[in-house]
């Protein structure tokens, strides 16, 4: 069976590929460390870090531009991070395993973000522009359902390990090997279904060989509005990048303390199931309405739908409703027995549909930035700039949340997404961008 120009039998793996490493390296460590008896102040400073290698891509992206093919780079780096979480699980049991495992994280990171670099210019090579404005949509998705099973399936599968061994040790050591055999799985699967003919579609492959690191980067720095472009993508994810720190220990802290008081399950059950369906309904919605009407038309309304839904945090921390519903799901190897908080469910479903729905269009604002000769270097260094917007803010988000609290930390979460909010008027790109020209 022909599959080259299939896109739905590669895209979804692809990009999978791409968000389950980030998942649980910047996010699952920090459930798994502190469940194993790590400082919190080790966590924040270290896991924060680990967002580098996504910050500094830029400076290699050229070797994948002009050395080899993208997909010999993704997926030799999607096997160098199947080999990493076995090491991890292993490592874990050991006496060193805090330094030793992040030691290995770091070298998963780096080859995580290669990979995405090398993902993202293998999208833009080889799928027809017209189809690219549909399948971001896809794209985002995908990579955001990866990162929800990571943060959500996986967490949920440590947590069921944690209560049926009691021992954290053994029970994380176990979901990181798991993990790892998953990323193996999905490495072989992206070698068999991914288009070969990548060759046939680089059109200026000699001549993309003859720039220099110089030409490329200074290239990107001359582009149109790029102090504008540079401020918007450093500060639109301001807000989020402190929420998606806090939001695990909001939900996992005792009520005493202004969390939510949930279990590892109850949070792996609500990210992976329920917010799971709403953001793959936001992403999917995202991209058709970017096809159908082009970008200008969305994106303030993108953009508010995966702000505004930071007011139902605030409402649970001053809440703080009690309102429970017990889950039980029994899949013969399998038992879930939790109680979970019904407007915990309500707030999560709704940020994950505005969440789905808006990214899209932040993503497909990328694409335009990228736009012109060397994408794919463009384009990482585009996401360089998006990381290092992450990396900062969430270092200083516990400190922040110390300080403010729970209630009042989301608060400042919500006003720190006004600068992107504003910056986002004066950007300027064709007013029918990503609009299909016909059916795909």
């Amino acid at each position: 069976m022909k599959i080259d120009n299939k896109p739905w039998f590669w895209i979804p793996f692809l990009n999978f590929a791409s968000g389950l490493p980030y998942a649980i390296i910047i996010s699952v460590s920090v459930i798994m460390y502190k469940n194993l008896g790590i400082s919190n102040e080790d966590i924040g400073i270290y896991t924060s870090l680990l967002y580098l290698p996504w910050v500094v891509k830029p400076l290699w992206s050229p070797l994948i531009e002009i050395i080899g093919t993208k997909r010999k780079w993704f997926l030799s780096m999607q096997l160098i991070i199947s080999i990493a979480f076995l090491l991890v699980g292993f490592t874990i049991p050991t006496s060193g395993f805090f330094m030793m495992s992040l030691a290995i994280f770091w070298v998963a990171a780096f080859a995580s973000a290669s990979n995405d670099i090398a993902t993202d210019g293998f999208y833009l090579l080889v799928l027809p522009e017209d189809q690219q404005s549909f399948f971001i949509g896809i794209r985002s998705t995908f990579y955001r359902l990866s990162m929800l099973a990571g943060n959500g399936l996986v967490v949920l599968f440590a947590g069921y390990l944690e209560h049926k061994y009691g021992d954290n040790t053994k029970a994380w050591s176990y979901t990181m090997i798991f993990v790892g055999l998953l990323m193996t799985f999905i490495t072989a699967y992206n070698f068999i279904f991914t288009p070969k003919n990548e060759v046939n579609v680089v059109k200026s492959k000699e001549e993309t060989a003859h720039q220099n690191f110089g030409t490329i980067f200074i290239s990107f720095f001359k582009k149109k509005q790029i102090g504008l472009i540079l401020a918007f993508i450093l500060v639109f994810r301001l807000g989020e990048s402190q929420l998606l720190k806090m939001l695990s220990p909001f939900l996992l802290d005792k009520r005493e303390l202004g969390g939510m008081g949930l279990d590892t399950e109850a949070v792996g059950i609500i990210y992976g199931t329920l917010g799971i369906l709403a953001l793959t309904i936001g992403g999917i919605l995202g991209g058709i309405a970017i096809s159908k009407h082009g970008l200008t038309k969305w994106m303030l309304p993108m953009f508010l739908a995966m702000h505004l839904p930071i007011l139902g945090f605030i409402g649970l921390a001053h809440f703080q409703p009690q309102e429970l519903f017990h889950l039980h799901i029994n899949l013969y190897f399998f038992e879930i027995n939790s109680p979970l908080n019904l407007y915990t469910c309500i707030t999560v479903v709704l940020e994950q549909f505005g969440y789905g729905f808006g990214f899209t269009g932040f993503m497909m604002y990328l694409i335009h930035v990228a736009e012109g000769e060397s994408k794919t270097a463009h384009y990482a260094l585009a996401t360089g700039f998006m990381a290092l917007g992450m990396m900062l803010p969430g270092m200083l988000s516990g400190f922040i949340q110390q300080y403010l609290g729970y209630q009042n930390f989301f608060v400042w979460v919500l006003i720190a997404t006004i600068p992107g909010l504003i910056l986002s008027r004066f950007l300027t790109f064709p007013k029918d961008f990503g609009k299909k020209s016909e059916e795909v």
